[in-house]
């Protein structure tokens, strides 16, 4: 069950994508652009969560005329939180790691496309820790254009500005409470594919004609639910 809704829009597109509990999420975010698509309805800003998000997803929705809001996975390698030494991200302009610390003429050999080892001995410390051996550690080398649609959201995903852009996702996210609360969605009554997207596609639209009789009788919004535990801590 996803909702795609555009900032400032009177309307939320609610769609139904049953498959394999395997599947990862962010190989249904293509199906879902594709899916708009063909009906004409794709978004200018689609919100997603981060598990909707890739740098190969960015770059396809603003190739699309669409803006993937949605945040970024960070860097987390050992170098990137420390801030020093050779973190994992590859500079597409050079082909060499970020070194902050690091000379500027630093002798880097690539192996491949996707791993990178620092020959020079005095260098070691700087590069990326393997986990066991004396291998160096694979770095994934990003195409140019992917490599800089991810910065560019790691750059301004913790402004002000965009936290208040993506905060419209709690929408979504009271939306899924909503389904999860009233229909049961994390269970599947049925045991083949066919069926139990048909039960999804059911409790979608219960859930639409819940929340039209809601807004025809003008109830009011449901607030954040605070759990038992949660009252007793603010109210200590």
């Amino acid at each position: 069950l996803t909702e795609t809704c555009e900032p400032d829009a009177p309307h939320v597109i609610t769609q139904v994508a049953t498959t394999d509990a395997v599947v990862a999420d962010t190989e249904m975010t293509e199906p879902v652009h594709q899916t708009l698509a063909e009906r004409e309805l794709l978004p200018d800003v689609h919100v997603v969560d981060a598990g909707y998000t890739t740098a190969a997803l960015f770059l396809a929705a603003t190739e699309q005329g669409m803006e993937l809001l949605g945040p970024a996975p960070h860097d987390s390698s050992l170098q990137s939180r420390q801030n020093q030494g050779f973190p994992a991200p590859i500079s597409p302009s050079t082909g060499k790691p970020r070194a902050p610390s690091a000379p500027a003429d630093t002798a880097v050999s690539s192996g491949g496309n996707r791993n990178t080892t620092a020959t020079a001995p005095v260098l070691q410390a700087l590069c990326t820790k393997p986990p066991s051996g004396r291998r160096g550690r694979g770095i994934t080398f990003l195409p140019r254009e992917r490599y800089e649609a991810l910065e560019a959201v790691r750059r301004v995903q913790d402004t002000a500005e965009w936290k208040a852009r993506y905060a419209i996702r709690a929408g979504v996210e009271g939306t899924i409470s909503q389904a999860v609360r009233v229909t049961a969605l994390r269970r599947t009554r049925y045991r083949d594919m066919p069926t139990t997207r048909l039960g999804h596609v059911f409790a979608a639209t219960a859930l639409n004609l819940i929340r039209i009789d809601r807004w025809l009788a003008g109830t009011p919004l449901g607030g954040t639910r605070t759990s038992r535990l949660e009252a007793l801590m603010l109210a200590a």
